[in-house]
């Protein structure tokens, strides 16, 4: 038994005219969800990274070459306002991760640009974060990741608007 178990049991208990099986899904999914920001914090932390910033950092590494998106294309990505990436380019650009250069295509507007120490950062903290989450899903018997990749992608989907 874990946790989940016993909320599920003394639920069922207290209140036996209610179904309360999604919690037996749902309230593991978010405790791993915590277990796992912790975790990810931690692997980020080793390489002086926040999430936010390996966050940032990734989507434009993830890009290709030339590395650059625009800021609303990493608000699209990082599902975060205007104004709080701003900040973050900010701060990103003052720790020399990133740089702003103007967009060719846009002569108001700016691309974000990974310099070459934030591809190097970011590639050794994803290399560290999958050290982490591989040793988390070793658990899994052969077959059984890709089946809960399919299940959670099909729950996710319950809340993507397209």
């Amino acid at each position: 038994m874990d946790e989940v178990d016993r909320i599920v049991e003394a639920w069922n208990r207290e209140r036996p005219d209610l179904d309360v099986a999604p919690l037996e899904v749902l309230s593991r999914v978010s405790r791993l969800s915590r277990l796992l920001d912790k975790a990810r914090s931690a692997a980020f932390a080793r390489h002086g990274l926040e999430t936010w910033e390996f966050d940032v950092l990734s989507a434009l590494r993830r890009a290709g070459a030339p590395y650059q998106l625009s800021p609303g294309q990493l608000v699209g990505l990082t599902m975060v306002t205007s104004g709080t990436m701003t900040n973050r380019i900010d701060r990103l650009a003052g720790r020399g991760l990133v740089r702003r250069l103007p967009d060719p295509a846009d002569g108001r507007g700016v691309m974000v640009r990974l310099e070459d120490s934030g591809r190097v950062v970011t590639d050794a903290a994803l290399a560290d974060l999958l050290e982490v989450e591989r040793s988390v899903l070793k658990v899994l018997q052969t077959g059984e990741h890709d089946q809960l990749s399919h299940l959670l992608r099909d729950l996710l989907t319950a809340f993507d608007p397209a």
